[in-house]
């Protein structure tokens, strides 16, 4: 049977779907004392977003063989240490996509009608007259402009528009005919995105290039009075310039399910702002999207196991020729 280790605890669903088919060691989240007490022997990994998968905690544990990511993102493992090593490392990039879209869209709307803001005051003053201060603004009319238009930007593109907006998009590597097929404008620079935008949503990767692709200059160039939207990976962002940004009032709010780093500090001012709506980098999951990523990592790990080709595998070249 394939020996499995996770980050977290595997849903009973799964379990019971797989029991015949592996055999789980444990997860970090049962032995919170000594997160890697049961990894000794595990043939693979079920791995979330926090912790580093790298050559050294890989070399303390021969028997690994494949690594499989419940999200899209891989900028927590190691892959070239991982392909030196001989370890598969597989992603699950349509798990997390509807329910990261649907969150986005929630977040936009949240952002926009000052919920976080007007919940709060009302709590502390339920007799106060809301109408006339109330600043809410419909998003029908309005333009989205997202950064990135994958599987998730492009999700969340068709429900903006079946909200009645419109939608410009920044994404150098996406065909015209996606762009077509979605009824959205293309837009041949960021810049002409931001500056256009009433609500901007990044949707891209993580990696050297785009790191802090929302910096100083980036707010600067967004429309006055705009919102802000970051479901994808905090590391997108510069904090400290979203923060300025905030303080000076060219943006009337934001919302971020993700921060650099995560947890973030309890100290970060964006944590404690009535214009800025927080989650815990939970817009991936849902129980439908949980119980999905875990099927599909799983399954991965097995098809690994029996020397099959995974269905998503970053580093195919580990795996050995099959006909």
């Amino acid at each position: 049977m394939l020996r499995l280790w996770s980050d977290r605890t595997m849903p009973s669903v799964i379990r019971s779907e797989f029991e015949h088919r592996i055999l789980v060691n444990g997860s970090a989240e049962k032995s919170p004392e000594d997160p890697l007490r049961d990894l000794p022997g595990a043939y693979a990994i079920v791995a979330g977003a926090r912790r580093t998968y790298d050559g050294d905690l890989m070399d303390r544990y021969p028997d690994m063989k494949v690594i499989c990511r419940t999200g899209i993102g891989i900028d927590n493992i190691v892959v070239p240490d991982a392909t030196e090593r001989g370890i598969a490392v597989c992603n699950t990039p349509e798990g997390p996509t509807i329910s990261t879209a649907e969150t986005a869209i929630a977040l936009i709307l949240a952002a926009v009608k000052h919920i976080k803001r007007v919940s709060g005051e009302f709590a502390e003053q339920p007799g106060k007259d809301y109408l006339s201060g109330y600043q809410g603004m419909e998003v029908f009319g309005q333009t989205l402009g997202l950064i990135g238009l994958g599987r998730i930007g492009s999700r969340v593109a068709r429900l903006a528009v079946a909200l009645g907006m419109r939608v410009v998009a920044f994404d150098p590597y996406i065909a015209e005919e996606r762009v077509v097929e979605l009824g959205i404008e293309r837009a041949d620079r960021i810049e002409a995105v931001l500056a256009r935008s009433d609500v901007v949503s990044v949707h891209a990767p993580l990696t050297e290039e785009t790191r802090h692709l929302m910096n100083v200059n980036r707010f600067a160039q967004m429309k006055q009075g705009a919102f802000f939207v970051n479901v994808s990976r905090g590391g997108l962002v510069d904090e400290q310039a979203l923060h300025a940004a905030l303080e000076r009032g060219s943006l009337a709010g934001a919302a971020l399910d993700v921060f650099d780093p995560e947890p973030p500090s309890l100290d970060n001012p964006l944590l404690h702002r009535d214009d800025v709506i927080v989650t815990p980098h939970i817009a991936g999951v849902s129980v439908a999207s949980r119980e999905r990523m875990w099927r599909m990592a799983v399954t991965m790990a097995l098809q690994v196991w029996n020397s099959e080709k995974p269905d998503h595998i970053v580093n195919p070249e580990v795996l050995p020729e099959t006909g």
